[in-house]
């Protein structure tokens, strides 16, 4: 048994703001539900396995998502496009009543129309942390398309400047793994 000492208190604030300062993509969580489509803005998703092909999203448990995801069983992800920041911003708690976003349909889940990827995926595990809960998912449909992603980094959206001069790889790459499945 550890005799160590517990963990210092972690001001909430600050660890939000510290953990700001990683830049992420924007994606919108959706899954179907009885009275209709349900949608939020969220960057806490990120991929976990190449096979099987698993994905993960990161939901709060005071979220409306939180509860209809078990009972549908199934999501969405849409990762935005540097265009779609209105769309961001409509689902996440910032409607505007004039937007209009499209979507399409795969096999009864909705994603955003236009997004750079778009996965679906059936719920196989739910793992609660902290106060977060986190919905494991098997990859059903995978669609992508090129383009620049909307990106979010200290509390703002933000757009790249520029791509790397070679697309592939950059000089001031070299040696760096990209791939973190190949490390």
């Amino acid at each position: 048994m550890s005799t160590a000492a517990p963990a210092a208190s972690v001001d909430p604030r600050r660890f939000r703001d510290a953990m700001g300062r990683f830049a992420t993509g924007i994606t919108i969580i959706s899954t179907p539900t009885p009275a209709g489509p349900h949608y939020m803005t969220a960057n806490g998703f990120m991929s976990v396995s190449l096979e099987p092909a698993l994905v993960v999203v990161s939901i709060a448990q005071r979220a409306k998502m939180h509860d209809l995801l078990p009972a549908s069983g199934v999501y969405g992800v849409s990762v935005l496009a540097a265009d779609q920041e209105p769309v961001s911003r409509h689902f996440s708690g910032r409607p505007d009543p004039d937007l209009l976003p499209r979507f399409d349909d795969h096999a009864g889940v909705p994603v955003v129309a236009g997004a750079l990827a778009q996965v679906t995926a059936e719920i196989v595990e739910a793992h609660p942390a902290g106060d977060h809960t986190l919905f494991v998912g098997r990859v059903r449909h995978l669609a992508d398309a090129a383009g620049e992603p909307l990106v979010f980094h200290a509390g703002r959206y933000r757009h790249l400047l520029s791509p790397a001069a070679d697309p592939e790889y950059s000089d001031a790459w070299s040696g760096f793994c990209l791939d973190p499945f190949s490390a």
